[in-house]
């Protein structure tokens, strides 16, 4: 298959925005029915989880009348192969502990790319992070940069003061004394950290300058697929270390503080 040309990629960004205003104006709603309806945490998360399935639903039934014959690769769906070469990477409702706590730091993801269900073989192709609550969308195309609205974007320079970071820890307590470990390695590079619960949040942050970095272990491809793309687009350089192994860290920032990061985080060196 031939590269989608830049006009090709601009489309599948407006795609890409258009259907997650749609998905987030969802989940936004089914979010206010779940705390009027929920009357303990279980049944809340309950909620959660119908949520997620019925925003993915809504994203891939827009998908699979716009764009048929492409791939999908989401967390509550699973995955379908592509006949057209461009595989959409979605996350509902990324941030779903946020959402179940009424915090407002959750976001839809959706992105487009070349390629499969791998993303160290996929390229990133156009990206929208939809913040509802927010009401902050970040989108993003191959070659076309990376936008706030119409504000274009650009990571943050570097500073003597060091580093605003964020990062994220997973939810099998067995993994919190290596990710506190990795907390240590890094503050000396760093100013403050900030743990927000989103890393579709936190890599469009990096995109805007408002995080200086971001690293987190044991993403999924749908968790930074949009993220990356933003990232990327805004001059930032996005790596993954130790791919082989079940929990990858992602390293997302401007040039010079990425290589600090890569040489402080990867474990090779």
């Amino acid at each position: 298959m031939t590269s989608p040309s830049a006009a090709d990629a601009e489309q599948l960004k407006e795609l890409a925005a258009d259907i997650a205003l749609e998905a987030g104006d969802l989940a936004r709603r089914r979010r206010a029915e779940g705390v009027s309806l929920a009357a303990t945490k279980s049944t809340l998360a309950d909620i959660v989880t119908e949520a997620d399935q019925d925003v993915e639903d809504l994203i891939r039934t827009r998908l699979a009348a716009e764009r048929p014959g492409d791939g999908f690769l989401g967390e509550e769906s699973g995955t379908a192969d592509s006949s057209t070469g461009v595989t959409w990477v979605v996350d509902p409702i990324d941030g779903t502990v946020n959402y179940a706590y009424g915090i407002p730091a959750y976001s839809v993801s959706i992105a487009a790319v070349q390629g499969g269900a791998d993303p160290d073989t996929w390229v990133g192709l156009a990206g929208a992070v939809y913040a509802p609550v927010l009401s902050e969308m970040f989108t993003a195309s191959r070659g076309g940069g990376a936008w706030l609205g119409a504000q274009r974007l650009a990571v943050a320079a570097t500073t003597p003061a060091g580093a605003l970071l964020g990062t994220g820890f997973g939810y099998d307590p067995s993994t919190h004394d290596g990710d506190l470990a990795t907390v240590r390695k890094v503050m000396p590079l760093a100013r403050d950290l900030r743990r927000m619960g989103s890393a579709a949040i936190d890599l469009a942050y990096v995109a805007a300058g408002r995080l200086d970095g971001y690293f987190e272990r044991g993403l999924k491809p749908w968790d930074f697929a949009a993220g990356a793309l933003l990232v990327a687009e805004a001059g930032g350089v996005v790596t993954r270390l130790d791919t082989a192994s079940a929990r990858p860290m992602l390293i997302a920032a401007e040039a010079d503080l990425h290589a600090r990061l890569s040489a402080v985080l990867d474990d090779r060196i």
